[in-house]
C-alpha cells in the first residue's frame, strides 16, 4: 500500500506542481516507489532490470537538476513556465525523453520491461510516462520545434525496426512503446494537445493488452500462437487491439495518426508526414505478423509444441469494459478538442 501511495503521490505530485524542484521531488518519489516493485520476482534479470532503471532515472533526474538549476541562475526563476534558457531547454527535453524512454535514449526500455512481470511492464508503459508527458506538455512551447520533431522520427524509426525481430512480447510492446512516443512528441512541437489525445489513446489501447497477457501466462509469440486452446476470445481480442494500436482503420488507433498527418501537411511539412507514413509500415509489419500468429494460424499439433490445457479462466471486469473502449471509440475523437 505505500509503494501503491508512492507512486501515485509521485506523479500526481509532479503534474500538479508549477515549480521545478517540486516536479523533481515528486519524480524522485515515484522513482524510488518503483524499484522495490521492479525487483519483486528474485531472480538475476529483474535485479538487473532494477539496476538500469535505476541508473538512467537518475542520470535524467540529474540533467533535469541541473537545466532547471542553470535556468534559474540565468533567469532568477524556478517556474516550470518560465524555462526560457535555450540550453536549460535542450537538456531538459533530452532528460524527459530519457525518463520516458524516447530514442535515442531509449536502450533501458526493452531491457527493463523484459526483466520483469507482465503487471510490472504495464506500469511503466504507461502510469510512468504520464509525469514527464505533463511536464514536456508545460514547456513544448520553449523546446525548439526541430529538436522535437528528429527526436520523434528517430522515435518512429527505432521502435518499427526494432520491434520486427522481436519474438518476446514484452520487447515487443517496448519497441511499441517508443514507436508511438515518437509520433507524440513529433506533434508535439505543433499542438501539445493532439500529442496528450495521442498517449492517452495509446494508454487505452496497451492497458487491455497487458492485462489479458497477464491473464493467460502469454510472454511469447510461441505462447501467443498456442493461448487459443486456454480462451479463444482473448486471443482474437490482442490480435485487434495490436491492429488498433497499429493505427490501421477503423480502429481508434487509426484516428489519432490520421489526425497528426492532417497537421503537418496544414503547416507545409509534407516531407516529415511522408516520413511518419513510412516508418508507421515498418510498425505495421510486426502488428500483423502477431495478428497473423493469432488468428489465422492453428498451432502444430506435433509433440515437441507445448498447449496450456483448457482451464476455468479469471475474466477481469475492467478488462472486458476496456476492449470495447479501445477498439471503437473513433467515432468520439472528432468531438475532443485538440
Amino acid at each position: 500500500m505505500i509503494t501503491t501511495l508512492s507512486i501515485i503521490m509521485g506523479t500526481i505530485m509532479t503534474m500538479s506542481s508549477s515549480n521545478w524542484l517540486m516536479a523533481w521531488i515528486g519524480l524522485e518519489l515515484n522513482m524510488l516507489a518503483v524499484l522495490p516493485v521492479i525487483s519483486k520476482p528474485k531472480t538475476t534479470r529483474a535485479s538487473e532490470a532494477t539496476t538500469k532503471y535505476f541508473l538512467t532515472q537518475a542520470v535524467a533526474s540529474a540533467m533535469m537538476l541541473l537545466a532547471s538549476t542553470i535556468n534559474a541562475w540565468q533567469t532568477g526563476n524556478w517556474d516550470i513556465l518560465e524555462l526560457k534558457n535555450k540550453f536549460s531547454t535542450t537538456i531538459m527535453a533530452l532528460s524527459l525523453m530519457m525518463k520516458m524512454g524516447a530514442a535515442p535514449l531509449h536502450f533501458w526500455l526493452p531491457e527493463v520491461l523484459q526483466g520483469t512481470t507482465l503487471q510490472t511492464a504495464l506500469l511503466i508503459t504507461t502510469w510512468q510516462k504520464l509525469a514527464p508527458i505533463t511536464l514536456m506538455y508545460m514547456i513544448s512551447n520553449n523546446i525548439q520545434p526541430a529538436i522535437l520533431m528528429s527526436m520523434g522520427i528517430l522515435s518512429m524509426i527505432i521502435g518499427g525496426l526494432g520491434g520486427v525481430n522481436q519474438t518476446q512480447l514484452r520487447k515487443t510492446m517496448a519497441y511499441s512503446s517508443i514507436n508511438n512516443l515518437g509520433w507524440t512528441i513529433m506533434i508535439m512541437a505543433l499542438s501539445p494537445n493532439m500529442a496528450i489525445m495521442n498517449i492517452s489513446i495509446y494508454i487505452i489501447t496497451t492497458t487491455p493488452i497487458f492485462l489479458m497477457m497477464t491473464n493467460t501466462s502469454t510472454k511469447t509469440l510461441q505462447n501467443l500462437s498456442t493461448a487459443w486452446t486456454t480462451c479463444t476470445t482473448t486471443t482474437f481480442s490482442i490480435a485487434l487491439l495490436m491492429l488498433s494500436t497499429s493505427g490501421l482503420p477503423p480502429f481508434t488507433g487509426f484516428m489519432p495518426k490520421m489526425l497528426i498527418l492532417n497537421e503537418l501537411i496544414t503547416q507545409n511539412l509534407a516531407t516529415l508526414a511522408t516520413m511518419a507514413i513510412m516508418t508507421s509500415l515498418i510498425s505495421l509489419l510486426f502488428y500483423l505478423r502477431i495478428a497473423y500468429l493469432t488468428m489465422m494460424l492453428t498451432s502444430p499439433m506435433t509433440t515437441p509444441s507445448l498447449t496450456k490445457w483448457r482451464t476455468q479462466n479469471q475474466k477481469s471486469p475492467l478488462t472486458t469494459m476496456m476492449i470495447p473502449t479501445a477498439l471503437f471509440i473513433t467515432h468520439l475523437i472528432p468531438a475532443i478538442p485538440y
